[in-house]
C-alpha cells in the first residue's frame, strides 16, 4: 500500500490533476505490481511561489516542480524502483510534464509501520 503525496502548482492541479493521480497510479500497478484497487494519493496545491527549487541544480532545465513522494513497505530491488521512477515519468509526459521537473523520492519502512484499516 505505496501512500503517494504530490505537491505541485495549483493551476497544473487544476487542469491535469486527475489525470497525473492516474498515470502515477497506473505506474504503480505496472512498475511495483500493486493491485488496482491499491489507490491512496494526497494532492497538495501550491500557489505561485510556494514551490522554492533551483532551475539548474545537478545540470537540469527545472522550470517547474511536481514533487512525488512515495512512502511504502520496504520489499522492492532497486531495478524495481527505478523501472518505476521511469514509468512515472513516462505517464507524465503525455500531460505536458517534463521529465526534469519531476522529483520523486521514495521511502521505505516495515510493515509493522502501517495501519489500512484492519
Amino acid at each position: 500500500m505505496p501512500l503517494i503525496q504530490v505537491d505541485l502548482d495549483a493551476e497544473l492541479y487544476a487542469s491535469t490533476g486527475d489525470a497525473i493521480g492516474e498515470a502515477v497510479h497506473q505506474a504503480q500497478i505496472e512498475a511495483l505490481g500493486v493491485p488496482a484497487d491499491d489507490r491512496f494519493q494526497v494532492f497538495r496545491p501550491h500557489a505561485a511561489g510556494e514551490l522554492k527549487f533551483d532551475p539548474g541544480y545537478n545540470g537540469v532545465d527545472r522550470r517547474n516542480m511536481v514533487l512525488i513522494q512515495v512512502t511504502a513497505v520496504h520489499m522492492y530491488p532497486v531495478a524495481v524502483k527505478r523501472r518505476f521512477f521511469e514509468a512515472v515519468v513516462a505517464k507524465l509526459a503525455p500531460l505536458g510534464i517534463r521529465s526534469a521537473d519531476v522529483h520523486i523520492a521514495l521511502s521505505e519502512n516495515g510493515f509493522e509501520d502501517w495501519y489500512a484499516g484492519k
